[in-house]
């Protein structure tokens, strides 16, 4: 077991320098991945924090104020002042919920919808021709590294929003 675990590591050994390369490779990735959606927001007076909440909203209608807290990772007050201004300008739906009436259900309005939309087709155009570029083999790859990347509670949630995939 421990020749297996040897030749594993000498397969993934990566130095400090090709980790400082994945490293920037992120982050200027993310940089492409976000610069789409923040040119649309930016007209909007909105930014990524708007753009995440309108997302895992549209990916569970319905999800609590509570459940979004635990997707975002964000503080109350700081998802409050974007719920507000999403409920304020008709994109997103605040309605008390049906089992506990202490709880918001959030739901996108037709307009949130739309702008859902808007956001998410620049960004999945992005994604479909990185994906095309590097094909099928990179693409399992790059996921996997993604998720590997999360702690277990993240993964656990990233795996629940999969639940709800169409």
């Amino acid at each position: 077991m421990a020749e297996d675990r040897s030749d594993s590591d000498t397969l993934l050994f990566l130095t400090d320098e090709q980790l400082r390369r994945a490293i920037e490779a992120m982050f200027f990735a993310y940089r492409g991945f976000t610069a789409d959606p923040d040119r649309i927001l930016a007209g909007m007076n909105y930014g990524r924090a708007h753009h995440r909440a309108i997302h895992f909203i549209q990916r569970t209608p319905g999800t609590t104020v509570n459940n979004l807290l635990a997707i975002l990772g964000v503080t109350k007050q700081s998802l409050n002042r974007v719920l507000r201004t999403l409920v304020e300008d008709g994109l997103v739906d605040s309605r008390v919920g049906a089992r506990d009436r202490r709880e918001r259900n959030l739901y996108l309005t037709e307009s949130g919808a739309i702008l859902e939309a808007e956001l998410s087709t620049a960004q999945r155009a992005r994604m479909r021709a990185a994906f095309r570029e590097a094909g099928p083999e990179a693409v399992a790859g790059f996921r996997q590294v993604l998720e590997h990347m999360m702690d277990p509670e993240l993964r656990r949630l990233f795996a629940a929003t999969r639940e709800g995939e169409r």
